[in-house]
């Protein structure tokens, strides 16, 4: 997946488990935080900007982070809470 931009990141966590993939990365020149899902099962992906405050719940829970709301995002939700 590509990077929003061409900015060094670190990555500080990542985990895989039934067909999902998230990784968490800061950038220390912005001091950004984002997060990367990608979902296999469903062919989705998305990459978003959380607030460090909430890094780790975004890591655990990265579908609650999303803010569009659409069917997909809904299904993937439901997807997340039968594991």
């Amino acid at each position: 997946m590509p990077t929003p931009t061409n900015e060094k990141r670190r990555e500080l966590a990542h985990r895989t488990a039934d067909g999902i993939e998230v990784s968490l990365f800061w950038s220390k020149p912005s001091n950004r935080v984002t997060l990367e899902l990608v979902d296999a099962r469903l062919g989705a992906d998305f990459e978003l900007v959380v607030d460090g405050r909430n890094a780790l719940d975004a890591f655990h829970h990265p579908y609650a982070y999303l803010s569009d709301g659409g069917p997909r995002c809904a299904q993937a939700a439901l997807l997340e809470d039968r594991r």
